[in-house]
């Protein structure tokens, strides 16, 4: 299995020796190093724990100060699930364990959009536009109704929309670039620039 933390950077074009355009996310993955290694006799599972980036030491908490004083200090812990991991701590991993027609599944958190009404968020078409019909081409219509004296659950209002983990399944790698820590990866990858991104193979 592979993996790695890495940060959206942008998207651009790669060509191949064909002359076909592929639209790629760039993704910076500097080295990680594999803090822990988690297992089933003693944590009930077995997973790869590895750190990426850099942070003052100031302002990280006392405890995962010492869990990762061997190595310094973090800016961002992940794990991975595997079961049969072949690493160990101190390891590090890098973008040069993928090659080009990886298939990856990619995890990271998505844009913020805010407060918004129930036509973004949900898709609602809204209330007709005529009929005598004048402010209400976007409200929600109805949530209650019928014989209920209250509104059921999951019901789709209006709400906070985005910021959520959205993991995307089936991305290639189109190309590596070891020497700067690149990887490029076909299609979009959810988030702002400089998202936290977690790559898996």
């Amino acid at each position: 299995m592979k993996f790695i933390i890495g940060k959206k950077l942008n998207m651009s074009q790669v060509w191949n020796e064909k002359g076909d355009v592929s639209p790629v996310t760039i993704v910076e993955a500097t080295p990680n190093v594999v803090t822990q290694i988690k297992n089933k006799e003693t944590d009930g599972y077995s997973a790869v724990q590895v750190g990426a980036g850099a942070r003052r030491e100031k302002n990280v908490s006392k405890a995962v100060r010492g869990h990762t004083k061997k190595f310094g200090v973090f800016a961002h812990l992940r794990e991975f699930r595997t079961d049969a991991p072949a690493l160990a701590v101190g390891d590090t991993v890098s973008v040069s364990n993928f090659v080009a027609g990886d298939t990856v599944r990619v995890s990271s958190v998505s844009k913020g959009k805010g407060f918004q009404g129930v036509v973004k968020r949900h898709g609602f078409k809204g209330g007709p536009r005529s009929h005598g019909q004048k402010h209400s081409e976007r409200e929600a219509g109805s949530v209650g109704g019928g014989l209920r004296n209250r509104v059921p659950k999951g019901m789709r209002m209006p709400g906070r929309m985005g910021a959520d983990l959205i993991t995307v399944k089936n991305l290639s790698v189109v190309a590596v670039d070891a020497e700067n820590n690149l990887l490029f990866i076909k299609g979009a990858v959810p988030g702002r620039r400089g998202t936290v991104v977690e790559i898996q193979g």
